[in-house]
């Protein structure tokens, strides 16, 4: 009989088994993972370097960056901020440094110095890998688990971790909790555009994104990149954050307009392509990129308003400025369908955040059942936010454990 198990050794769960027996070092821990490794999202998080938060510490404004979850996790981060989890990896020598954009990382670059921390500190934490569990059930003691190869756990208290899982969805549905639809969340768009997609690498430092055929209507602001399939950066992941539902619900098939260049004002571009021209006569206009622009983006613009090899300054009017201007500021672009961010795959949707406590993410209806992670109805834009959720519920439930068996 285990004090406290966990079923997926993924961020949130391995979190809290770390906790628990840190806190509690008599009780006995484990972690039941259906792969053959743990920490899978952890390893391949920010291209393998790990972004195990952001500077955000503010609970209000932290909450922020949580299309589902904003109200709840307002309160949980104050018990349990980003400043706490630096603090945490600080105390155990994971030296850690802060990128412009805000997110953090290992000094290392590597998530392996993660990873190397949390084994480090799982030492007395029972780990059973290759572990699918099949059925749990409530008992008078607690919890029994039942795994694919026939071997039953059993636990008083018990931690689901397990993502979007439809096995275990399942189980929990049949416990009576609410749970949401999974869809993609995190995703980038496909835009089978050849001459858009021969411009792979080019990416913009402020660009805005709107999506308006869709109810409601979608706009995000940031960095933004142009791939070999279509459009991906910060902006493009915010809005599928953002839109996870009604993009799903549109067959990811829908019309984006794209403002290159945001940070520079409508009127202020006009005038600058006008004096351009103007002060270059006799120069090609294929020549006079605006706005820093790279000559191959600003010839694919040209191609895009009609303006012709040879046309020069002077014979530029307001057809020609009008033309640019839209492919600058409102370029249209058919979406059909989404790929994929790396490896970092992330769902909208899982259990109702009206199951479980906000202080200590234990369940209302089941004592000893605590819920951590994608299996709730919890995620993030980019930036190390999905781990932030992680690491403060699993700090919770460490809490609540510690406090139960402190008594």
């Amino acid at each position: 009989m285990y004090d406290f198990l966990v079923i997926g050794g993924g961020a949130a769960g391995f979190f809290a088994a770390i906790n628990v027996k840190n806190k509690v070092p008599g009780l006995k821990v484990a972690i039941l993972e259906k792969q053959g490794k743990v920490l899978q999202k952890v390893k391949v998080s920010g291209g393998g370097r790990c972004n195990v938060t952001n500077t955000v510490s503010d609970p209000a404004e932290l909450a922020r960056n949580y299309p589902r979850g904003e109200d709840f996790l307002r309160e949980a981060f104050a018990l349990f901020s980003a400043e706490d989890t630096r603090h945490w990896f600080r105390e155990r020598g994971v030296a850690l440094k802060t990128e412009k954009d805000g997110r953090v990382f290992p000094v290392s670059d590597s998530s392996q110095t993660i990873i190397d921390c949390f084994m480090k500190e799982a030492r007395g934490v029972d780990l059973f890998l290759h572990c699918r569990v099949e059925k749990i059930t409530r008992s008078e003691a607690g919890w029994e688990i039942l795994t694919a190869d026939g071997k039953a756990y059993s636990t008083h208290n018990l931690m689901i971790a397990t993502g979007s899982d439809a096995r275990v969805w399942s189980t929990l549905e049949e416990l009576g909790l609410a749970i949401s639809e999974a869809v993609p969340s995190l995703f980038t768009f496909n835009i089978p555009d050849p001459q858009l997609t021969a411009l792979q690498g080019i990416s913009f430092n402020e660009a805005e994104v709107y999506v308006r055929n869709i109810r409601p209507p979608l706009k995000q602001r940031g960095p933004l990149l142009i791939t070999h399939w279509g459009l991906s950066g910060p902006a493009i992941l915010k809005l599928s954050a953002w839109g996870a539902y009604s993009l799903k619900a549109a067959g990811y098939a829908f019309e984006v307009e794209v403002n290159w260049l945001a940070q520079r004002p409508r009127p202020d571009l006009e005038q600058e392509l006008k004096r351009n021209f103007s002060e270059n006569p006799k120069k090609n206009i294929r020549m006079l990129p605006v706005s820093g622009l790279s000559q191959r983006f600003w010839t694919y613009i040209c191609d895009r308003s009609g303006i012709s090899e040879f046309q020069k300054g002077a014979e530029s009017g307001k057809k020609q400025i009008a033309g640019l201007l839209e492919n600058l500021t409102a370029a249209k672009f058919s979406v059909n369908g989404k790929s994929t961010f790396k490896e970092e795959f992330v769902t909208a949707g899982g259990v109702s955040l009206a199951e479980i406590s906000h202080d200590h993410f234990a369940s209302h209806r089941h004592p000893g059942l605590y819920l951590g992670g994608e299996v709730l109805d919890i995620d993030a834009v980019t930036g190390g936010f999905n781990f932030q959720a992680a690491w403060t519920a699993g700090w919770l439930i460490s809490e609540h454990i510690f406090r139960k068996y402190s008594i």
